[in-house]
């Protein structure tokens, strides 16, 4: 990612508090009124981080059908879809950037889960205790690959829409069951070992944080 694009210390923690809220608040819409573009992980992921970098006002929180508008502080530096990327903010391809990427196709509107995670965020950890609110899981089917491997959820930490004491991940299935919450108990715990974040879980790829967050 173009070093332009990364959010100093008092944006990065306004873009983390925007990003969950308007993750988990599509888990508590009801699913007729669920923007259509998100149909599996990567579109929760995208949705999610383009709007947290737009202006937050009453026409925008119409558009989206926000009952509310949260008092949280805004991303200072840019508003999409002004941005040095204009409406194209995701990486597409690999490689170093340079400035024939601005109009050479290196930048979409679209990415998909294994492009976020290659080309959009970074490493962190493989121990969850380093996961921050806003951080990303990502997880790849090895014994069992389908048409998309690649599965996304997001860290919320703890809800910023119902106090509970616990802390969640939100995640789209890409299937008929939409948009699920878990607690971190929850997905440890979950039936199916591959979807397990333990360092055991050869499917478990680690904890991700965006690139605007390095």
């Amino acid at each position: 990612a173009p070093d332009f694009l990364r959010l100093g210390p008092e944006d990065q923690q306004a873009f983390r508090m925007w990003f969950r809220f308007l993750a988990e608040a599509q888990y508590f819409r009801d699913p007729g009124s669920l923007p259509r573009e998100i149909n599996d992980c990567a579109a929760l992921l995208r949705y999610a981080y383009r709007e947290s970098l737009a202006e937050h006002n009453s026409a925008w929180a119409n558009r989206l059908g926000l009952p509310v508008l949260p008092s949280l502080p805004p991303v200072r530096k840019y508003a999409y879809p002004f941005t040095p990327l204009h409406a194209a903010l995701f990486r597409t391809r690999g490689g170093a950037f340079e400035p024939a990427d601005l109009a050479n196709g290196a930048f979409a509107e679209f990415a998909d889960a294994q492009s976020l995670d290659r080309w959009n965020c970074h490493f962190v950890s493989r121990d969850l205790r380093r996961a921050l609110p806003g951080d990303l899981l990502f997880f790849k089917q090895i014994a069992e690959p389908s048409r998309l491997p690649f599965h996304s959820m997001i860290f919320l930490g703890a809800s910023q829409l119902e106090p509970s004491g616990k802390t969640f991940v939100v995640y789209h299935t890409g299937g008929k069951e939409g948009l699920r919450r878990l607690t971190m108990e929850e997905l440890i715990g979950y039936p199916l070992p591959q979807w397990r974040p333990i360092p055991g879980n050869e499917n478990f790829l680690g904890v991700f944080r965006w690139n605007i967050l390095r």
